[in-house]
């Protein structure tokens, strides 16, 4: 049986406060993510193939990149299962500043919550978890009560605390549970988000907890940020990644104690509102800390409204 190795990319944006994902192919359909096989006699390393596949599907050049996960079981791909190859796709995270792609590609930015709509906290618990995804599972549980507690942890049921960073775990138990479409064990009524290709939601969802950990020791988040910025849009791309709001004071007192950023004595008068200054990150921190990250408010730090 033969092997094909796949470059997949989730290329990671925040326009003003939503955070976007690049697709490849209709959004309103069955998007997939930019992806491409290796070519083991062009592509000098994973990474090179990549970017040259991204180029060439999106037009688009990537600045932050690191290795994510590699997804590789059987049958994941449907050219498998009519005796095609085995498809290994080794996945990637990128982060960038939204650019335009040019309109004769079949690429665009969709928003992120569309495909993982539980996972949005910031104006409260969403509308699936209070009612589709609980009633569902709480059926769901009466074949399988040995799992009660790994739903607890998941989706913070019966008190336990909801974890941001479980993203990966909340999509696996849907699809178990047949409530995402892309599940064999699909229910009828199986309309939890949007559907993406193959299993591209579920490297979705690695990639979504995996920033959401990595924000809280590493500055990958200034990677979405213009050079200057006010708090106000350092705190909204924050709050767009987590899926949480945070509180205004408590977010200022912590990023000031981290050392993260540094006034640059200019003005930013297009805000809407009263005149906000404008913050670089201060570089200096890296050599300063080991782990350099956006520190998040603890208890009431996090509102879940």
């Amino acid at each position: 049986m033969s092997t094909l190795i796949s470059l997949d990319a989730v290329i990671v944006a925040v326009t003003a406060d939503t955070p976007r994902v690049l697709v490849i192919g209709d959004p309103a359909e069955r998007p997939a993510l930019p992806s491409g096989p290796l070519d083991l006699g062009q592509h000098l390393s994973l990474e090179r193939g990549l970017r040259d596949w991204v180029q060439h599907q999106a037009g688009l050049t990537m600045g932050y990149v690191e290795q994510l996960y590699t997804f590789g079981d059987r049958f994941r791909d449907p050219r498998e299962r009519a005796g095609g190859p085995r498809v290994i796709s080794t996945a990637y995270l990128a982060l960038v500043r939204e650019q335009s792609v040019a309109p004769e590609l079949s690429a665009a930015w969709a928003d992120w919550y569309r495909f993982l709509p539980w996972e949005d906290w910031r104006h409260g618990m969403p509308d699936a978890l209070q009612g589709p995804i609980r009633g569902a599972l709480s059926a769901w549980l009466l074949h399988h009560p040995d799992q009660r507690e790994r739903v607890q942890q998941c989706f913070g049921w019966d008190g336990v605390p909801f974890d941001p960073e479980r993203t990966l775990e909340r999509y696996e138990l849907l699809w178990e549970a047949g409530l995402v479409s892309e599940s064999p064990q699909a229910r009828a009524d199986a309309a939890l988000g949007q559907p993406m290709a193959l299993d591209h939601r579920r490297i979705l969802a690695t990639a979504l907890g995996r920033l959401r950990g990595k924000i809280k020791y590493r500055p990958v988040v200034f990677e979405l940020l213009p050079e200057r910025f006010t708090l106000g849009r350092l705190q909204s791309v924050v709050e767009a990644l987590t899926g949480h709001g945070l509180h205004k004071q408590n977010f200022r007192r912590l990023v000031a104690q981290t050392g993260l950023v540094e006034a640059t004595g200019a003005i930013d008068t297009a805000t809407g509102g009263r005149p906000a200054e404008l913050y670089r990150f201060r570089r200096e921190v890296l050599r300063e800390r080991p782990a350099p990250g956006v520190a998040l408010p603890r208890g009431s730090g996090l509102r879940h409204a």
